[in-house]
């Protein structure tokens, strides 16, 4: 790779698009293939003070969907972070399935190759995909362990080493197995971001839209680590330990939830870092995020 060229994905705050944001929202994200994963929660905030709210329904991946497509044509100035992974590593091999002639070149022709082959699996599952005869030669599935899949954790993107940097604990997004991995979250997001192509853009795959709502890859750890959660301890699941961790991200105490999971207290403390991030400049412009990498593995939000 030659030296770092900057472009409109990596436009720093002075002199790049404003961001001025009304809205910030949290998706903690499922890969469950059924209509409705239980893990699907999504989280609001608006400028501020006042606590994020938890958008209560039944959702299912397309409702999600139709809803984020009303949000743009609403032109709501929202920022959207998303618990998934939006690509697959290919700085490490110089492609995202190394042999496969259909190895797509950058996001959103994987995105489009996504949900091409899974185009029959119901409720935006990604079943046929990983099923491919050349797909799954990249993939640890539950007792099938592709050849291609290299020994011990296996591929990373160049972000997800700065996650560990940061001492976090990435998965690797082709590992679909175990009840941390994000591979399934990640594949069946990539038909969604499919869908939202030219209507939603997504950072850093597009440069940051002066108007309307825009996308980023987030961590919903990063939130909690930033909130004061100690590593080793995992899930909030109390309003007296939300509150707590709201505040420390200059939120006001929440209304009270009909239940507490992870899924629903994950999505409102990331709202709340959102909001509390979104104006720093360095978390738009990342030292480690080149041309290629914003074209190609994409970044999480937050990781400098």
């Amino acid at each position: 790779m030659g030296p770092r060229q900057e472009t409109p994905a990596h436009r720093r705050r002075d002199g790049g698009a404003a961001l001025n944001f009304t809205d910030f929202i949290a998706i903690d994200w499922s890969g469950q293939a059924v209509e409705r994963p239980k893990g699907l929660a999504v989280a609001r905030a608006q400028a501020g003070t006042d606590a994020p709210i938890l958008v209560e329904r039944n959702w299912s991946r397309q409702d999600i969907a139709d809803w984020l497509g009303a949000l743009a044509d609403s032109g709501t100035r929202a920022l959207i972070g998303l618990d998934l992974s939006p690509a697959f590593p290919m700085a490490d091999e110089g492609a995202y399935f190394p042999s496969w002639n259909r190895s797509p070149p950058d996001g959103p022709a994987l995105w489009a190759l996504v949900d091409q082959l899974s185009a029959d699996d119901p409720h935006l599952a990604a079943t046929s995909f990983v099923q491919h005869s050349e797909a799954r030669r990249h993939f640890r599935q539950r007792g099938d362990c592709g050849d291609l899949f290299p020994p011990g954790r296996g591929r990373f993107r160049v972000c997800e080493h700065g996650q560990e940097a940061m001492r976090l604990s990435p998965y690797s997004c082709f590992n679909l197995v175990g009840a941390s991995q994000v591979g399934k979250s990640s594949l069946t997001g990539m038909r969604v971001l499919h869908q939202l192509r030219g209507k939603v853009p997504i950072w850093p795959f597009d440069p940051l839209p002066e108007t309307g709502p825009v996308l980023v890859e987030i961590y919903t750890a990063l939130a909690s680590r930033t909130a004061g959660m100690r590593k080793g301890i995992s899930k909030i699941r109390d309003a007296e330990t939300l509150d707590a961790m709201l505040a420390v991200l200059g939120s006001r105490p929440h209304s009270p939830l009909a239940r507490y999971d992870d899924h629903a207290t994950d999505a409102m403390l990331s709202a709340a870092w959102l909001r509390t991030v979104a104006d720093d400049p360095g978390l738009w412009a990342p030292e480690g995020l080149t041309p290629e990498l914003a074209c190609t593995e994409g970044w999480t939000f937050g990781v400098r």
